[in-house]
């Protein structure tokens, strides 16, 4: 099948980069920065800065009463403060699901009994491989947050309508928007 431009949507080899050649320039605690070179299709050479990362969850925790559990954190490279769906980083050999549980249950001190894969996503596929997993959590119990020890978090559930106000006042970051968008969807087979 052609799109409009009469490109066929399914043929890709003319968009296709190989790696030649890596040089690492930083390895952090969560990423690893390196630079690549890489040949286009048509012979081109480039260079390439990619972050390496192992990918994350967010979790969506919905009430009984249908209101959204968001966390509010302090996000240092932007100077200032966003709601989020509580979300983390995977572990080395953790699946997706098992981070999670993990981190709801550090975040918001939440448990859920019910919990449903909403789909995934590359955040950022221009210079990054982190891939970020949704999943709503109900049938929630409520229990202690245990943060890390660098991480500080107001917990507070919202609405739908509040969660739309906070989307409109740049309140929120863009993972959470992806996740309600999710929800609303009933996830990626909806």
């Amino acid at each position: 099948m052609r799109d409009n431009t009469g490109v066929n949507e399914h043929e890709t080899s003319h968009l296709q980069e190989h790696q030649r050649s890596r040089t690492e320039r930083f390895q952090g605690r969560l990423l690893t920065v390196v630079e690549d070179e890489a040949e286009l299709a048509d012979g081109t050479r480039t260079r390439r800065e990619v972050v390496l990362h192992r990918g994350a969850v967010a979790i969506i925790p919905i009430l009984e009463d249908g209101r959204i559990v968001l966390v509010r954190q302090w996000r240092y490279p932007h100077g200032r403060p966003y709601w989020e769906v509580p979300a983390g980083t995977i572990d080395r050999g953790e699946a997706p699901e098992v981070t999670a549980h993990r981190e709801l249950s550090e975040e918001t001190g939440y448990d859920a009994a019910a919990w449903k894969y909403l789909g995934e996503g590359p955040v950022s596929p221009g210079y990054s491989t982190e891939m970020i997993y949704f999943f709503s959590a109900q049938s929630l119990t409520p229990g202690e947050q245990h943060t890390d020890h660098d991480e500080r978090l107001d917990v507070r559930a919202f609405t739908i309508e509040e969660c739309e106000d906070l989307i409109r006042s740049h309140d929120v970051d863009i993972k959470t928007i992806a996740a309600l968008h999710f929800l609303h969807r009933g996830g990626t087979n909806a």
